[in-house]
């Protein structure tokens, strides 16, 4: 053990020898590894956060955690714990673990014209729905992000404000809307709508959303506390700015090349666009700085929250606002549509519809002791 390396609690060198001291590692990993065992997820990560305490032996336990290890929170943490190190022969042990895609994203001027190509590069997880049907989840890292719009921001909404400072912990959300045939592999229904199997699922009540999700839950083995939910409105719009701060994620304006919205109109300086008259397959766009895709425009996306009328007294911490007792049936909507204007396409921009009312579409996120 070479001086630069953590000890053990109760290892003291003065007057040990290297024997006495290989034991005293030996005797603590064992206690960590009983805690990689436990069947309590709070002493499951407390093993996690100590066990690189014991060098090569902490390293090795926690890859025994990537191997066998159901519960996807306790997993990544693991993953995440290892991926510190920042050792060459460690990061390309991770590779076998939690894979990634590469994607290129674009920004515009407003104009509507390409100015930059920006690759990226995201890490995901993919759930086996069976017959060939596959739900690929992102993953987003926490962090702070202004929510709402300035007044200075064309056709925004005193519901969009007052823009306030959120604080969004890491979570996973999926790449694309869920699908049709996403719905059909958990549902084993048909939709009324425009037909096509990786089209986004669309005429969905909030309600049937749920649903899906606690389906999708128990048939991928989620354990309570780590389930998959529709995402909550700053959850939603955090992961759709993806860093920035402008109207839309690729810039000031968009164009029915980059989504699919009613491109009779426009928001900026860009010409008019195509209007299509009809959802697209998912995908077909350019996804935003993060990789996700289709978080402008495509279908109204469903998120948790509870309506207001504005951000007064929102939540701070990314968390799902439930309290408002005069809008109980009323839920937020995120994205736009392809009937929509583009400037119900911003970031920012939000509506509302009753639970119950079977209209539109939603996509998963899945965060680790929240609900």
């Amino acid at each position: 053990m070479t001086n630069q390396e953590p000890l053990p609690d109760g290892v003291v060198l003065s007057g040990q020898t290297q024997d006495s001291l290989d034991t005293a590692v030996l005797g603590g990993i064992e206690v960590v590894q009983q805690k990689l065992t436990s069947d309590n997820k709070a002493v499951k990560k407390q093993g996690i956060l100590q066990a690189l305490n014991y060098g090569g032996h902490g390293i090795e336990a926690l890859f025994g955690i990537l191997e066998r290890e159901r519960n996807l929170e306790i997993q990544w943490l693991a993953y995440q714990t290892l991926e510190k190190i920042g050792d060459p022969t460690i990061q390309r042990r991770l590779r076998n673990y939690f894979d990634w895609y590469e994607y290129e994203s674009v920004t515009v001027n407003r104009q509507g014209e390409i100015i930059k190509r920006i690759p990226g590069r995201a890490k995901y997880y993919r759930e086996d729905l069976g017959n060939g049907v596959y739900l690929d989840m992102v993953y987003i890292a926490g962090g702070s992000f202004w929510m709402g719009a300035p007044e200075s921001e064309q056709k925004s909404c005193k519901d969009e404000r007052p823009q306030h400072l959120v604080t969004v912990p890491d979570f996973w959300i999926g790449k694309y809307q869920v699908t049709q045939a996403q719905w059909m592999a958990i549902k084993e229904m048909n939709l009324v709508g425009f037909e096509g199997a990786n089209r986004p699922v669309e005429g969905l009540s909030w309600k049937r959303c749920q649903e899906f999700c606690r389906q999708l839950s128990e048939r991928t083995g989620k354990q309570p506390g780590t389930r998959y939910r529709l995402p909550s409105e700053a959850e939603w719009e955090y992961a759709c700015r993806a860093g920035t701060k402008t109207p839309f994620s690729c810039g000031e304006t968009i164009t029915t090349k980059l989504a699919n919205y009613n491109g009779n109109y426009t928001c900026a300086e860009e010409r008019k666009g195509e209007y299509r008259a009809k959802s697209v397959e998912c995908g077909i766009f350019p996804p935003n700085p993060w990789g996700i895709y289709d978080m402008h425009g495509n279908g109204w996306e469903w998120c948790k929250d509870h309506w207001h009328d504005s951000y007064q007294g929102a939540p701070t911490d990314g968390s799902i606002w439930n309290n408002n007792h005069f809008q109980t049936n009323y839920r937020v909507l995120k994205g736009g549509s392809w009937r929509s204007v583009p400037t119900d396409c911003r970031s920012a921009r939000r509506s509302r519809s009753d639970r119950n009312y079977n209209g539109y579409g939603f996509r998963c996120v899945l965060v680790s002791g929240r609900i």
